[in-house]
């Protein structure tokens, strides 16, 4: 692993849990916290691309992905509904 990497990872994990609101520090924060380690440089990038969103955006794209413009990011916001099994059906 390379030192910038893991720099990187390091600011987009902190980046993640110190948004500005709380229930986007526990989203973002939870996933970076289980995920980043395990991802690429591409998959970095992309995660980095993301959090600089703001927070209403990410929030509606997260809890309502049909809402979501666009598709760069739907693979990520996917994983992201996955982790916190907010892609099973409500029983």
């Amino acid at each position: 692993m390379s030192v910038e990497l893991d720099a990187r990872r390091r600011r987009a994990g902190f980046r993640a849990s110190h948004r500005g609101t709380r229930e986007m520090d526990w989203l973002l924060g939870k996933f970076a916290d289980a995920c980043l380690a395990s991802m690429s440089d591409a998959d970095l990038a992309l995660f980095e691309e993301l959090i600089e969103l703001p927070d209403p955006d990410l929030h509606r794209w997260i809890l309502e992905p049909t809402v979501m413009p666009g598709r760069e990011f739907a693979a990520l916001i996917g994983a992201l509904r996955a982790y916190h099994k907010l892609d099973q059906p409500v029983a």
